[in-house]
């Protein structure tokens, strides 16, 4: 039994213990044990189970223990099944609809027999939702909208998600005897907020069509298609690869082909043929059909003519161009940034101090810290009302005193109000170093009143960032419908940042936004919304996106010093851009 099927198995009976209304402790006991299973990557778990290592694994306890006990010696779990004779298949899929719980999908089927997503679709199309306790027409139209969403969005994994599955797969494939070199492609490599598979191109020392075949059998595998030296690999848990296998002479220009997004690679294409070169399979050939090796991608582009396009930027917009006149940008990296100013801390949400978040900061070597926890609007947050406020700078001054080289600087999360106003008064605005304003409600206004109430924001004075702009979070909620254009006109007319919210269910705003943001000259912050030491990480997941979007150093906020963006903020409340 390996270890992918061991964790898919785990995780289903998590999600049928919730529908069966289960306590939370012991569904997450059962995540908690597929998640630690599956970091095993093991194609067989037996031999760690009969010398007794599956025992001391982090989250497994006597009845997880027993599940994979179950699956090592009769293939399959007796409970599973136990649970899916007792539970109709089909709300297991409902549970995949954006805002709809478990505790509501049993009352859905409890009441009115709704077991699949086409039943829930017809009760809500019907009315006969609507007339449940605790749904309206409101409810009903969220529904709607939330299985429209999920049928678009269905197979598609977030970035962080589906990068942890690649580098298992690409390790794997590695570790083939025949392997001399694989790279991850596709839109993981480009760093795309969102990934359905994973891509992955291998160069071999013997028959590219005998290796791609062996990873047809491989464990876990549900079901593979293709017969040549291309397969496409269905798990057991959804998860695929799409695995192509070359010779290492064409290595570079199949990884080229694999990794590019198709306007992109149609250009360079197009390049190569105005030179006499030609792509066949996966070699150049010149006008005399003589072959070029391309061990490395940098040949395919150095044929075209142009300078080497890094992977974020292979999206056909405009990258051809710049490459061929020297216009590409020095992309910003993490290592530019001095420090972070999206951070929450135990005074509202957060899971840590002040000084551990300061000493987690200094850890990565930047030299200031913003603290940034929620105002009091938030108040299922925590949310710091004003003497809590005066509680924390006083501890913040007194932190500061024992720090050398390194400042915490005194932030806010301010809510912006329904009317556009910041929450608290103008008197305690002013106490803070500079101010973060956010929405967390009423994301349902139509375009021309979320706008206008932004825009009011913006005209504070105070106001130095705009945070996760369009509000959305990846794969759950949409977008708040809003005129950005007039947005990122306001904030450069006045000199507020907005922010690129690096929290990798956010990733707000979408790199192609934060694109439109830096050509209107709008500066950007990005920040990692961390409410804990390790999410100060956040940031990479973060840089991906802003690189996607041409950003260098000079466009990001915080890859200034601490005092350059305090002087950003009073130059804010001076009324003055800067």
């Amino acid at each position: 039994m390996d270890a992918r099927t061991a964790a898919h198995t785990l995780s289903q009976i998590a999600a049928y213990l919730e529908l069966r209304g289960e306590n939370s402790f012991k569904c997450r006991a059962y995540l908690g044990a597929a998640k630690g299973i599956g970091a095993l990557g093991s194609d067989d778990l037996a031999p760690l189970y009969r010398s007794g290592e599956l025992g001391a694994i982090r989250g497994l306890g006597p009845a997880t223990l027993a599940v994979v006990r179950d699956l090592i010696e009769f293939g399959e779990s007796r409970y599973l099944e136990q649970l899916r004779e007792s539970t109709p298949e089909g709300l297991l899929e409902m549970l995949g609809v954006p805002g709809l719980s478990a505790t509501k999908i049993r009352q859905i089927y409890e009441e009115l027999g709704a077991d699949s997503l086409e039943a829930l679709e017809a009760a809500a199309r019907d009315g006969r939702l609507t007339r449940l306790k605790g749904f309206g027409p409101k409810t009903t139209a969220r529904v709607l909208k939330g299985i429209a969403f999920m049928r678009e969005t269905g197979s598609l994994r977030l970035y962080h998600h589906a990068l942890a599955e690649a580098n298992q797969l690409v390790s794997m494939v590695r570790d083939h005897p025949d392997v001399e070199r694989a790279e991850i492609a596709g839109v993981i490599r480009r760093r795309v907020e969102v990934a359905a598979n994973v891509d992955i191109v291998a160069a071999c020392r013997r028959s590219p069509i005998a290796v791609a075949q062996s990873f047809t059998q491989v464990a876990g595998v549900k079901h593979a298609q293709g017969d040549g030296a291309s397969v496409v690999v269905h798990f057991v848990d959804g998860g695929r690869l799409d695995l192509r296998c070359v010779e290492p002479s064409g290595f570079g220009v199949a990884l080229f082909d694999a990794t590019g997004g198709a306007d992109h690679v149609a250009a360079v294409r197009a390049r190569l043929s105005d030179r006499g070169i030609a792509i066949a399979g996966d070699r150049l050939r010149d006008r005399d059909d003589r072959p070029i090796d391309t061990y490395e991608e940098t040949a395919v582009y150095a044929a075209a003519g142009l300078a080497y396009v890094e992977p974020e930027l292979r999206e056909g917009l405009g990258e051809i161009d710049a490459a061929g006149r020297g216009g590409l940008p020095h992309l910003i990296e993490v290592g530019d940034l001095r420090g972070v100013l999206h951070c929450h801390t135990h005074y509202s949400d957060g899971k840590a101090s002040v000084a551990e978040m300061a000493q987690a900061a200094q850890s990565r070597g930047w030299s200031y810290i913003g603290i940034s926890d929620h105002s009091q609007a938030a108040f299922y947050a925590n949310g710091l009302t004003r003497e809590r406020i005066l509680i924390q700078h006083e501890e913040i001054d007194a932190l500061n005193t024992t720090l050398t080289g390194f400042r915490v600087l005194k932030g806010i999360e301010a809510d912006i109000l329904a009317d556009g106003r910041l929450d608290y008064d103008d008197d305690t605005l002013d106490r803070f170093d500079y101010v973060i304003g956010s929405i967390h409600a009423r994301f349902g206004m139509d375009r021309a009143t979320m706008t206008e109430r932004i825009i009011r924001a913006l005209d504070d004075p105070r106001l130095t960032i705009l945070a996760h702009p369009t509000g959305r979070l990846l794969l759950s909620r949409e977008p708040q419908d809003m005129d950005l254009d007039a947005v990122f006109e306001k904030a450069r007319e006045v000199g507020a940042a907005v922010e690129l919210n690096a929290d990798p269910h956010r990733l707000d705003l979408d790199w192609r936004h934060l694109q439109h943001a830096r050509e209107r000259g709008v500066s950007i912050a990005i920040g990692p919304d961390a409410h804990s030491t390790d999410q100060l990480d956040y940031v990479h997941g973060g840089m991906n996106i802003a690189r996607k979007a041409w950003l260098e150093a000079g466009d990001v906020l915080n890859t200034r010093s601490a005092t350059d963006v305090l002087d950003v903020a009073r130059a804010r409340r001076a009324g003055r851009a800067s």
